[in-house]
C-alpha cells in the first residue's frame, strides 16, 4: 500500500507542478504559478527516493504506468477532457504492467 500512496503521490507531484508551470508560461498566469509549479516538481523528484524498491529504473518504469493512468484522469478532471475507449484501454494495459514489473516472483 505504501509504495501505491507513494506512487501517487509522485505523480499528483508530476502533473501538478507541470500544470502550474504550463499555466504560467503558456496561458500568462503569474509568475508565482511558476514558482510553485517548480517547488512542487522537486518534490515530485523526492518522493520516488522513499520506495523500498532496490533497483531506480524498475521503480521509475513501474511508476511510468502510474503516471499514465493519473494524466488520463487528470485530463478528465481538471482540463474536462473525458478519455475514451482507448484512454480507458491503453491505462488498463499500464495497470497490468506496473502489476507485472513491481511484484512478479523474482529469483
Amino acid at each position: 500500500m505504501f509504495a501505491i500512496f507513494l506512487f501517487i503521490a509522485a505523480g499528483l507531484a508530476e502533473i501538478g507542478g507541470g500544470y502550474l508551470v504550463w499555466l504560467w508560461l503558456r496561458e500568462g498566469k503569474p509568475s508565482w504559478y511558476g514558482i510553485i509549479g517548480s517547488g512542487i516538481l522537486v518534490l515530485y523528484g523526492i518522493l520516488p527516493t522513499f520506495q523500498h524498491f532496490p533497483a531506480f529504473g524498475r521503480v521509475y518504469a513501474a511508476y511510468g504506468g502510474v503516471f499514465i493512468v493519473l494524466s488520463v484522469l487528470w485530463g478528465w478532471g481538471i482540463d474536462r477532457k473525458t478519455p475514451d475507449l482507448y484512454d480507458w484501454l491503453g491505462a488498463a494495459i499500464c495497470v497490468v504492467g506496473v502489476t507485472i514489473m513491481l511484484w512478479a516472483p523474482r529469483n
